[in-house]
């Protein structure tokens, strides 16, 4: 299996502008070539013959996906001799989708999280819209870069201006824990189309600001975690990142359904994600465990019915200088 090229804490900063900006819309294949449960997998085989694919999502009548038929599959199938059975006995059921919605950078996530060759594309109502390989997404990348370095050369060919760095939000500079506040952003239930992109901005904030590159990369993957927690999780919530001398803190603070045991959550792997979250490739459990292995220190307090509030922070400077 390849492995994708890119990683959300190697790409540049202009590849990270196009991993939020590009939806998963943009670069899928649509439409899609499609089986039923009920076709043979010999069936499957020539239609993969056929249309010059190496993998086939099963859909039921009403056109959401409920397996998948690789190549692999089919080889299986020719090597025990049981082209002539059905798809639904065979095709694989842990079907792991992304939404059209996504941005591209969930893309790049996944295919190196899950090792999977494609991944179905559904859209708000569940119903299978595209397929995305990781050709899809590098080759609508390099479309985009390439249209990036045309517009910067045109700009440049007409006059040289100095380079200004453009605020990401509104700052506030409200007294917050002693500090300023640097970023906020709100989040709504799975609503992925900023979904993860805050923890993007923070890194270029910190970054423009001097935070040492350590702390920059804990802080992001904290910042994600919890800003995705709070998209699948709950009703909606809003993120607070506030900048003291000598620590960085974010506040994450949801509306959802609150948590009734605070100790298992905590644990790796115990998740209460619905099928609907898992089915969209979360739900494994590490979120929170997560935030709290890479925080210098975490708080969370949660309320039934009145959602759950998050603080972590990150030292400046080390401690024992």
């Amino acid at each position: 299996m390849m492995t994708f090229p890119l990683t959300l804490d190697t790409s540049s900063d202009a590849v990270y502008d196009m991993l939020f900006k590009l939806k998963v819309k943009d670069v899928m294949t649509s439409p899609v070539f499609t089986a039923a449960p009920h076709n043979t997998m010999r069936e499957i085989q020539l239609l993969m013959k056929r249309s010059r694919v190496t993998g086939v999502p099963i859909v039921n009548d009403d056109m959401h996906v409920v397996g998948i038929v690789s190549m692999e599959d089919i080889v299986n199938a020719f090597d025990n001799n049981y082209l002539s059975d059905l798809a639904e006995k065979h095709m694989t059921k842990r079907i792991i989708s992304l939404q059209e919605s996504m941005a591209v950078s969930f893309c790049v996530t996944y295919f190196n999280r899950y090792r999977f060759g494609r991944f179905p594309v559904i859209d708000s109502e569940g119903r299978l819209c595209g397929i995305v390989t990781t050709t899809d997404v590098i080759s609508a990348l390099l479309v985009a870069m390439n249209k990036e370095v045309e517009r910067l050369e045109n700009c440049s060919s007409k006059t040289k201006k100095q380079k200004i760095i453009k605020p990401t939000a509104p700052l506030s500079l409200n007294a917050v824990h002693g500090g300023e506040v640097i970023f906020e952003c709100k989040t709504e239930p799975f609503n992925f189309e900023l979904a993860g992109h805050a923890s993007t901005e923070i890194k270029k904030i910190l970054k423009n600001r001097g935070i040492d590159a350590s702390v920059i990369r804990r802080a992001g993957i904290a910042s994600y975690e919890l800003e995705i927690n709070q998209v699948v999780h709950s009703t909606g919530g809003k993120m607070l990142y506030v900048l003291t001398d000598k620590e960085l803190i974010i506040e994450a603070k949801d509306n959802g359904p609150g948590i009734s045991d605070i100790e298992k959550v905590l644990t790796e792997g115990f998740s209460t994600a619905t099928d609907k979250v898992r089915s969209l490739g979360f739900g494994a459990g590490m979120g929170l465990p997560n935030t709290k292995r890479v925080a210098d220190s975490f708080n969370i307090e949660s309320s039934l019915g009145e959602g759950t509030t998050v603080v972590a922070s990150f030292l400046l400077k080390n401690p024992n200088e």
